[in-house]
């Protein structure tokens, strides 16, 4: 039967910092770290043995991995990075405070940039600090400006049923360790959730969430681990 567990990464320093963080690259803090190595511990204990990993080519997410892995002893499992597990793009918010961004544009339009599902925040302006059109982790990749949830889930599902699909289909175990919104765009799908609903969901830091899957990969359940 197969199983598929989700972790959002350990708290980030912009976390901590209440700031819009999206594609721009941020560390774990000591916190996240913690959180990272308590999720692995837990993993362990409850008999979780992934067979393979997937995660983004953003730090947080690698580091809360690793982190997991080597508190499971597992560091030797294969990896799989790729972009399309990113977080949401921000657009023209990444790296503002939010409160000091409700502050300035009111809490209605802050509310609907973070959590309407088709409503894209402002698009970043070419040359801004955070504009990562010469990271080379994204060449030859058509970086977005800004992301909806929607928009997330549109890059998010195709790399599920293509790379991650075929994983499940064959028996294994898998973990990902991703971010808020593309965790969201992952749930919204295996539980069926609604456009309306899934603005609602919140996925904390550290705490692996597991699906138990029938053949076919629609869910039979799910439930986060530190729960059973």
């Amino acid at each position: 039967m197969p199983q598929l567990i989700l972790i959002r990464h350990g708290q980030s320093q912009w976390n901590l910092e209440n700031r819009f963080t999206g594609w721009w690259d941020v560390d774990v803090t000591e916190k996240g770290a913690a959180e990272a190595w308590a999720a692995g511990e837990l993993m362990k204990a409850k008999g979780i043995a992934p067979a393979t990993c997937f995660t983004s080519v953003q730090t947080r997410a690698i580091k809360t991995l690793n982190i997991a892995l080597e508190a499971m002893g597992r560091l030797w499992l294969p990896v799989t990075k790729d972009w399309h597990l990113n977080e949401r793009h921000y657009g023209g918010l990444t790296g503002l405070d939010k409160a000091e961004t409700a502050a300035k544009h009111g809490d209605e339009q802050v509310k609907i940039w973070r959590r309407s599902f088709d409503t894209p925040p402002p698009p970043l302006d070419a040359g801004s600090p955070y504009d990562l059109a010469g990271d080379p982790r994204y060449a030859g990749i058509d970086i977005p400006a800004t992301e909806s949830l929607k928009d997330t889930i549109a890059r998010v599902l195709p790399y599920y049923e293509s790379a991650i699909a075929p994983e499940l289909r064959a028996g294994k175990t898998v973990l990902i360790s991703a971010h808020g919104n593309s965790l969201r765009a992952l749930v919204k799908h295996l539980s069926a959730i609604s456009d309306a609903d899934i603005t609602s969901l919140e996925i904390p830091t550290g705490q692996p969430i597991v699906y138990e899957l029938h053949d076919d990969l629609t869910s039979r359940e799910r439930y986060y681990l530190n729960e059973r």
